[in-house]
């Protein structure tokens, strides 16, 4: 998987490419460490995501979370079969697509 973090301001955007699976997920949840300080927009854009585990939930959860204390978060770009397993698990809910 490959992350492109870039920040202009006070807004985050994270582009993901690949596969945010078991394996991939300790290395967003390392990029994100620290990611959010002075963070009020964090944006998760999946064009380039092709699959999200359990795992990958787990950590937009976490993401979601700590966002919810200090501003918003948006996942943009999202495929017909990443928005199927949002739907599917309820996590559409949750976190806002675009």
């Amino acid at each position: 998987m490959q992350i492109n973090k870039t920040k202009e301001n006070d807004c985050l955007t994270i582009a993901l490419e690949g596969r945010l699976d078991t394996l991939t997920a300790p290395q967003l949840d390392a990029e994100l460490q620290g990611a959010y300080e002075g963070v009020k927009s964090l944006v998760f854009d999946f064009a380039q995501l092709a699959y999200i585990s359990s795992a990958g939930l787990r950590i937009l959860l976490t993401a979601q979370k700590a966002m919810n204390k200090q501003g918003t978060m948006v996942i943009k770009n999202a495929g017909p079969e990443i928005r199927e397993i949002f739907d599917v698990t309820g996590f559409s809910d949750i976190l806002t697509l675009e």
